[in-house]
């Protein structure tokens, strides 16, 4: 087959198309907690639309019902449990440093 050929035909290839994250009947609100949970990373950040994969309208949605889900302190600001495993492995000395003369 030519190259000029092969360049006008589609590809074959399916694909499946997935399933919004985002049902209709999902209300999307900061009291809404296992569905505001699945657009936070491990450290606390907003995922963003790309990663989502939710509309305009749906991202900014979210986002406030993050932030105000935060204020309210339902969700943590970070999520800093790998620090705190982290320090308290390692012991520090709280002693008071003798000055020599």
């Amino acid at each position: 087959m030519d190259k000029s050929k092969r360049l006008f035909l589609k590809s074959k290839r399916s694909f499946r198309r997935r399933l919004p994250p985002i049902q209709s009947g999902d209300r999307i609100d900061y009291r809404n907690m296992s569905l505001i949970s699945r657009f936070i990373s491990e450290q606390g950040k907003i995922l963003s639309r790309r990663v989502n994969r939710l509309t305009l309208k749906q991202q900014r949605l979210i986002t406030i019902a993050i932030k105000q889900a935060r204020i309210l302190s339902l969700l943590p600001f970070l999520n800093n449990e790998k620090e705190l495993e982290r320090s308290e492995s390692t012991p520090r000395t709280t002693g008071l440093r003798i000055k020599n003369k």
